[in-house]
């Protein structure tokens, strides 16, 4: 029959959908959150705080992981609705994981951010603003994801709500070929920054560091422990 599918065609898959409205994001899970990607002298670094929000108003959660590894060696935060970033970021692992089956070999940190951008501006993932930060063949990368798909390159980057805050500080204390345990204590101290007086933030800070050799994520609800 003319609608039965073609055995030859490649099968087509399909984004996630959903009917939600943007006001109907005031009454779901946002992270609020401010979160930092600093590229290395050995890598990247990534920080986030640990605090959900619900509608911005009540604290839903005080232990969220807002980065989540997607790459062998790549790594995104969770910025705005949780449910949008959630299925961003399983999107995103699913492809990494497909490319690399049906070529043998690892998606380019470069490649992953387009495909990130493309997905933003086309898929059904509100307010979302990720940090993506990775390590390939050509060195250190940190990207940041704005809700329209725009991909933006830089040495460090700040997204959030507290990023105002945590920006004071990293342009104070940022500076070119540092290590990642220099970075580590730098994106903690911007994140604690933020946490004093960003009500969307709070309750700790997980760290994620990423190298030539994988990624390492780790939480502290006590800022002294990393700094």
């Amino acid at each position: 029959m003319a609608d039965d599918p073609n055995p030859y065609e490649p099968e087509i898959g399909s984004m996630p959908q959903n009917d939600l409205t943007r006001a109907d994001l005031d009454n779901v899970n946002k992270t609020g959150t401010t979160t930092i990607g600093i590229s290395t002298a050995d890598g990247v670094v990534i920080a986030t705080d640990m605090r959900a929000s619900l509608g911005g108003r009540f604290v839903s959660n005080k232990n969220v992981q807002k980065v989540e590894q997607i790459h062998p060696t790549g790594a995104l935060t969770l910025v705005g609705s949780v449910g949008g970033a959630q299925s961003f970021i399983s999107s995103l692992r699913a492809e990494v994981n497909l490319y690399e089956s049906r070529r043998g070999e690892q998606m380019s940190i470069d490649a992953l951010a387009t495909l990130a951008g493309n997905f933003a501006r086309g898929g059904p993932f509100f307010a979302i603003h990720p940090i993506l930060g990775g390590v390939d063949e050509e060195g250190s990368h940190v990207y940041s994801i704005d809700p329209a798909g725009g991909v933006m390159e830089d040495d460090y980057t700040v997204t959030g709500s507290g990023m105002q805050l945590a920006y004071g500080h990293l342009e104070q204390a940022y500076e070119e070929d540092m290590s990642n345990e220099e970075a580590v204590s730098v994106a903690a101290h911007g994140i604690k920054s933020a946490v004093e007086r960003d009500t969307g933030s709070g309750n700790g800070v997980f760290l994620c560091e990423i190298t030539d050799e994988g990624v390492d994520i780790h939480g502290h609800h006590d800022f002294d422990d990393v700094l």
